[in-house]
């Protein structure tokens, strides 16, 4: 039964391969979602709706449930993802710590492990309900790496060919595949091709959870997007149909380091003036005449709880300055919606008259009627996995690695 579902859906140019990753895009777009809905929005027939869903069984890709009956009409199938089907694994990999999770087909994350690194310390559980337990290491990067190193094979052991790829969310500026710019893990540059032998697909924290705000957060539906992280520093990444500008290299989104800031200021990366500096927890250290703070995002969360003047002050002196360089940006890029994630938000929250001032008085004369609404983030500090989930599955289900996919069915 198998080898004929593959040999009905033909190589990876063929027409039915497009139609089947058009049908699980449906499915993680919309959880729950039926198969005559799939149909509607595809614009498929009945027959042709019912053919390729039964061929995404037999390849074990989806499986179909009764759904609650609705009005009239026979009632059709909820389709979700196999319990035997694909699988991206996801690792955040923080200033101080790290996140992994599996996802399905339908984008849900299943948490696989944890841990904690930083001051050159790393230690941590990994594998969640299926994995293991590692011990805690000390050094440079390379303990921690060492440490996903082996939370992928042993995720590669338990679940052998399900295991598609890994999608890797980095706090760092990532270029051409490797860590170009990890300063703010305290690292040199890294080179991440030696974790594993399948896909790897690394991407920045902040690009990631654009592109989830685009998808499936508060910036679904437009067209472009602008979103911004604040933590240790900023980041961002405009996207267009859902899709992050990634520029030639990949780094795109840096936009902490514009030079909207004081050119007297020297930032980590090694230029002058960088506009983080006016936003992130050593601008709010400097404005309160205190030391440089070795945690940059820790204390922001902790100037944010203080009730004193200077505390407001300093709060106020930051969210201002995020205001204008948001202003910025949507001068230069022309964004439908610009969304807040992080420590943006509350930075606003703090104070925002001052923000919204600053903000409108930023932009051009003929955007004020009419600005670009700034919004809180709906994936809050999930957004970077779900990003990362969001293009590891465009990775395991575009039509040449179904194709790959249906033909190992044939062994089983």
């Amino acid at each position: 039964m198998l080898n004929s579902a593959v040999a009905k859906v033909g190589r990876a140019g063929d027409a039915r391969w497009r139609t089947a990753s058009a049908v699980l895009a449906e499915v993680r777009r919309a959880p729950g979602v039926t198969r005559a809905e799939v149909a509607h929005r595809l614009r498929l027939s009945t027959s042709s709706s019912t053919e390729i869903t039964a061929r995404l069984r037999e390849l074990r890709l989806l499986v179909e449930s009764p759904a609650v009956p609705r009005g009239r009409g026979r009632p059709t199938g909820v389709l979700r993802p196999h319990p035997s089907g694909p699988l991206v694994l996801l690792i955040e990999l923080r200033h101080d710590d790290w996140r992994a999770d599996l996802a399905a087909l339908d984008g849900e994350l299943r948490p696989f492990g944890a841990g904690r690194h930083g001051g050159g310390q790393s230690s941590g559980q990994s594998g969640g309900q299926s994995g293991g337990q590692s011990g805690g290491q000390s050094g440079g990067p390379e303990p921690v790496l060492a440490e996903l190193g082996q939370l992928i094979a042993r995720a590669r052991e338990r679940l052998g060919g399900r295991l598609r790829a890994v999608s890797l969310a980095v706090a760092a500026t990532v270029g051409g595949g490797r860590l170009v710019d990890a300063s703010s893990l305290g690292w040199p540059p890294v080179d991440l091709g030696t974790l594993t032998d399948l896909p790897l697909l690394i991407g920045n924290d902040a690009t990631l959870a654009g592109v989830a705000e685009a998808r499936s957060g508060a910036a679904s539906g437009s067209r472009t997007g602008l979103h911004l992280l604040v933590e240790a520093g900023i980041g961002g990444s405009l996207t267009v149909d859902g899709r992050p500008v990634s520029g030639a290299t990949g780094a795109a989104g840096e936009y902490g380091h514009l030079p909207f800031g004081d050119r007297a200021l020297r930032c980590h990366c090694g230029a002058t003036g960088c506009w983080e500096l006016e936003v992130n927890g050593i601008a709010l250290a400097r404005h309160l005449g205190e030391p440089r703070p070795a945690s940059p995002r820790g204390y922001t969360v902790e100037v944010l709880r203080r009730d004193s003047a200077e505390a407001r002050a300093a709060v106020t002196a930051a969210a201002t300055a995020l205001g204008a360089g948001i202003a910025g940006l949507v001068n230069l890029h022309d964004p439908d919606v610009v969304t807040l994630g992080g420590l943006a938000g509350p930075l606003r929250a703090g104070a925002p008259a001052e923000f919204a001032s600053a903000y409108l008085a930023g932009l051009m004369a003929f955007r004020r009627a009419e600005p670009p609404p700034v919004l809180d983030a709906s994936h809050g500090e999930h957004g970077a996995r779900h990003g990362a989930a969001a293009v590891g599955l465009d990775h395991i289900t575009t039509e040449a690695a179904l194709a790959g996919w249906a033909e190992e069915q044939t062994a089983l």
